[in-house]
């Protein structure tokens, strides 16, 4: 078995590499002959970790197909120092292809007690947000700009370690510890984009609104409703995304979402409608209590979707009950609106909750 150990200057300045690559966390990523873990093995674990202003790795490597049971030890006994794990789809792929390789040679582990962190699992919902053409490591790497002097794949690596059974070198070698060492690397220095997700989750202050007066592609007059949102990290990437007129952009320590306010006429519409009579004259329903006074001839038994009231001003969207009361176009619409009113401007929580509300329904 060969162990290889590097330590370079840990330099990352962002916030949430400091927060999640901390001295109880670990990286880890694993190079196997194929998927199936009854009928391949695992040749090469590779590890980082944090000491201090250092960033370490060391990578375990079977020289012979007889070795796999000696780096299956020596990864449990580096990682029984650590709390959590870091991977890529590790939960997927990694984890459970270690476990079954364990419990093969008869080896205890304890990889289901660790909390941890799969970076593929945890950013597979943005792959449209972001743009992406895939979820690859290398996509996302790519998308950062970070440059790797690997160039192979996983797949393409099992054919170079079996050629290295057979006849060793130290070019296979090289080569198979590159791109161990650069997925290492890599998962690292994709922290950051753990900041798109955050800000989906909420982790952001409404710094400001306003309305902003626009000409539409026909050349008509609309109103949007623009919330200016403080990040609690900084995005690395500037991005773009929208959905049913909503738009949200985004870069460093600020978004901002774009929702389109509706100038009109909207229909409230009385949940209890047994209770309430219509009157078709004047479109609109009255309680039973005072439909007394009216002619019988101008009321009716209301139905639910006769049974409302009619309201004119500014509104917002939303595409779950989120904001009481709403309002309809008409009684089947899924779409409700609010009124844009001052206990909606005046209040940064109530702008938050929406602001929320509208970035899950993006997602």
């Amino acid at each position: 078995m060969k162990i290889w150990q590097k330590e370079t200057p840990f330099t990352a300045e962002d916030s949430l590499t400091k927060e999640l690559f901390t001295e109880s966390t670990l990286f880890f990523d694993i190079e196997t002959t194929g998927f199936s873990s009854a009928h391949t093995q695992v040749y090469l674990i590779g590890c980082a970790a944090r000491k201090g202003n250092l960033s370490c790795t060391t990578q375990f490597f079977a020289e012979t197909s007889a070795e796999e049971k000696s780096i299956l030890s020596a990864f449990l006994n580096l990682a029984s120092q650590y709390q959590s794990l870091i991977s890529f789809n590790g939960l997927g792929f990694d984890l459970p292809y270690l476990k079954e390789r364990c419990a093969c040679h008869e080896l205890t582990e304890t990889l289901d007690q660790f909390t941890h962190l799969d970076l593929y699992r945890v950013l597979s919902k943005f792959k449209k947000i972001l743009k992406l053409t895939n979820l690859k490591q290398k996509s996302l790497e790519a998308f950062l700009n970070l440059q790797r002097d690997d160039r192979y794949s996983g797949g393409d690596l099992i054919n170079i370690y079996q050629e290295y059974l057979k006849q060793p070198s130290e070019e296979s070698c090289s080569l198979l510890k590159l791109h161990n060492y650069e997925d290492l690397l890599g998962m690292t220095k994709l922290l950051p984009l753990l900041s798109y997700p955050r800000l989906f989750e909420g982790q952001f202050e409404v710094f400001s609104y306003e309305k902003n007066n626009y000409q539409t592609y026909s050349h008509e007059h609309a109103i949007e409703l623009i919330l200016t949102l403080t990040l609690n990290h900084p995005l690395p990437k500037r991005f773009s995304f929208g959905r049913d007129n909503i738009y949200l952009t985004g870069f460093q320590n600020q978004a901002k979402l774009k929702i389109p306010i509706y100038q009109g006429e909207l229909k409230y519409f009385y949940p209890n409608y047994k209770d309430y009579y219509y009157l078709p004259k004047e479109d609109r329903s009255i309680h039973k209590s005072v439909a007394f006074y009216v002619d019988k001839d101008f009321r009716t038994r209301a139905k639910a979707a006769t049974c409302y009231s009619k309201k004119t001003g500014c509104f917002l969207p939303q595409f779950e009950e989120v904001i009481t009361p709403y309002f309809k176009l008409e009684y089947h619409d899924k779409l409700t609106w609010f009124e844009m009113t001052e206990d909606f401007t005046d209040s940064l929580e109530q702008q938050k909750k929406y602001a929320l509300h509208l970035l899950q329904y993006l997602l």
